[in-house]
């Protein structure tokens, strides 16, 4: 009975003589220092309903209790990534921790759960957009929101960036109306799922700076125009580079023709970040250097095959890469094509 007992409370994070932990505990404090590591991904294993009524800024959420946990865990989230889990008490995620364990993850599990980290007055957040959290050279937050398909909600040192914004897509409608007007407003090329008049009125005020194409200024009636190869210093830390984006497959050239559309490398406070739009592995690919997050585009015919997204991410060499724009496409074997490459894959709701 003794040794029931014990095994038990080792599930709960203790460790015994007949079970050994395979996972780490931390209190508030420490779990807090932990969220603001970009090699550390942040788990709710709580349900839904619950994760909807309030979670910590920067979650995935996974319930645990589902019978598909760990296939979904498996999915998206890479073993060289540490895993900060938490539930309601501490309970579920200790539970969730030592399965995680027990499949190789490194894991921190936060004691007390979400009830603790309120308690100590830290906040959480009802937004239901999965966040990734980074810091710039200097230690400075960059934010990315996951809108939908290729919409990308950036913040950065209290500055708004938005990138190819759209109201709805399919079901799913975006409320920019409740959201900070936008600082930097890039948009990529001229379909509806990238360009969309009612997203950019809605974010802008007479101080967003508007970047676009040739043809989607045109359209909208003003914007500052760039063209491939252009580069523009926004500000002391920040510059944009507008880069090639087409298609190169006989067949599909038509839906996004060479030197129309753009993709956008931004770089804040050394933070290179590349925003393909919607391009094929095309041989400019090999001139973009030292990204460190990548979006790239993967549903044919009109963007890129999973084997051209894993190509093309082996040509770039991003530290972290973001499948994005996939609507039905299965990006999910992704990660596995790249794993041993030093590339950090994240799948997020992006389709």
């Amino acid at each position: 009975m003794k040794k029931i007992i014990a095994c038990l409370l080792a599930t709960f994070g203790i460790t015994t003589a007949c079970c050994q932990q395979n996972y780490e505990n931390t209190d508030p404090e420490g779990f807090a220092v932990l969220t603001t590591k970009p090699s550390v991904v942040l788990l709710d294993v709580r349900t839904i309903e619950e994760f909807e009524e309030g979670h910590i800024e920067g979650a995935l959420n996974i319930d645990v209790k589902k019978s598909d946990f760990m296939e979904k865990v498996k999915q998206i989230l890479a073993k060289d990534r540490t895993i900060a889990v938490y539930c309601r008490s501490g309970r579920r995620s200790a539970s969730a921790a030592a399965d995680l364990g027990a499949e190789g993850y490194k894991v921190v599990n936060l004691l007390g759960g979400i009830m603790a980290w309120k308690e100590t007055g830290r906040p959480v957040t009802t937004d239901s957009y999965e966040v990734d959290v980074f810091q710039t050279k200097s230690g400075k937050t960059v934010k990315f929101h996951a809108l939908v398909h290729a919409s990308i909600r950036m913040e950065y040192d209290g500055r708004e960036i938005v990138i190819d914004p759209v109201t709805k897509l399919g079901n799913k409608t975006i409320d920019y109306a409740s959201m900070p007007k936008a600082d930097y407003l890039l948009v990529t090329h001229e379909h509806f799922d990238h360009f969309n008049k009612e997203a950019i009125k809605l974010l802008s005020t007479d101080k967003t700076c508007f970047i676009t194409n040739q043809r989607c200024a045109e359209m909208y009636g003003s914007g500052e125009v760039m063209k491939n190869g252009d580069k523009m210093q926004m500000a002391d830390d920040f510059t944009i580079e507008a880069v090639p984006a087409y298609n190169n497959t006989e067949g599909h050239l038509q839906f996004h023709p060479k030197g129309r559309d753009n993709g956008y490398v931004l770089t804040v406070d050394g933070l290179r970040i590349y925003v393909a739009g919607d391009t094929e592995d095309i041989p400019e690919m090999a001139d973009i250097k030292e990204v460190d997050i990548a979006f790239l585009p993967c549903n044919q015919p009109y963007t890129m095959t999973t084997d051209q997204l894993v190509k093309a991410a082996k040509i770039i060499k991003p530290k972290v890469l973001f499948p994005y724009h996939y609507g039905q496409t299965d990006v999910s074997g992704v990660p596995a094509q790249l794993r041993g490459e030093g590339i950090d894959v994240r799948i997020r709701h992006y389709e």
